[in-house]
């Protein structure tokens, strides 16, 4: 059975990329959001590489991908390395399942650098004004005063930023695996400029063109997202009235790690 691994490593223009592919098929990227990794996808990519050639990578400030102090990671350098992996993996129309940061990135791709996508899947994404949870906006305005904190404390406050997002059930190891890449020196410092590098022009940018997404549209919701309300799907849907919509009940933000398997079904119709 396949598994998530990053056995590849990628120079891109925001430094090295840790990348991982498995399965046969037809070419479906997986693309992470903030504050996760390609760790996030690996209860479903035993399933989805069994019909699909299935690529992932760790976002450059992610995971175990390059943390550098003068790296710039928003949303604008984000999708023009979504663009330089499906280059780097020579991917022409791929598939694509985007989630939070993800949906933006993946967007700015499609709509301002070119990319095409085959079938293209919006899950509980960022990609509309405002952004996150009241915490996220919090971080942002007062990021000096969270850099530097004791080990400990700094571990407590990710875990309970990550736990914050969820309403299912998600086993502990998997509560590990997406907090320990932000507990390295490297990892700490990249966590609190992901919010100090935040901007909501990144998205304004791309909002007035969704209705010219040229491919099929499915967006799909965990209901109880803590993070990012239906209500914020409902209005994304209303920008792209040609894309399919479907919700899962009683799931917050992170549907392929709360329910994996309702997850993959909402996929198998569309895909």
């Amino acid at each position: 059975m396949a598994e998530w691994t990053l056995s590849e490593s990628v120079s891109t223009s925001a430094g090295r990329i840790s990348a991982g592919r498995a399965g046969d098929g037809p070419d479906l990227v997986l693309a992470h959001g903030w504050p996760w990794s390609s760790f996030s996808w690996h209860r479903v990519i035993p399933d989805l590489a069994r019909r699909y050639r299935v690529h992932w990578y760790d976002m450059p400030g992610y995971g175990q991908s390059d943390k550098v102090a003068t790296q710039r990671t928003s949303l604008d350098v984000q999708g023009e390395i979504f663009a330089e992996m499906l280059a780097h993996w020579q991917l022409v129309r791929p598939s694509v399942i985007a989630h939070d940061f993800g949906g933006a990135t993946t967007l700015r791709a499609h709509l301002l650098l070119g990319c095409d996508y085959d079938r293209y899947v919006l899950m509980n994404v960022v990609a509309m004004r405002p952004w996150g949870s009241a915490f996220f906006d919090h971080m942002g305005k007062h990021v000096e005063a969270f850099q530097g904190l004791p080990t400990h404390i700094h571990r407590a406050l990710v875990e309970a930023y990550i736990r914050g997002a969820l309403v299912g059930t998600v086993a502990d190891d998997d509560i590990r695996g997406l907090v320990e890449p932000w507990l390295t020196d490297d990892g700490s410092a990249s966590f609190y400029r992901q919010f100090a590098q935040a901007d909501e022009r990144y998205t304004a940018e791309v909002e007035p063109l969704f209705g010219n997404v040229r491919c099929p549209v499915q967006i799909i919701w965990g209901e109880d997202d803590p993070w990012i309300p239906l209500e914020r799907a409902t209005a994304l849907h209303a920008l792209m009235p040609q894309a399919g919509f479907e919700t899962i009940p009683y799931i917050g933000h992170m549907p392929q790690l709360e329910a994996p398997k309702r997850f993959l079904a909402s996929l198998e119709g569309f895909l």
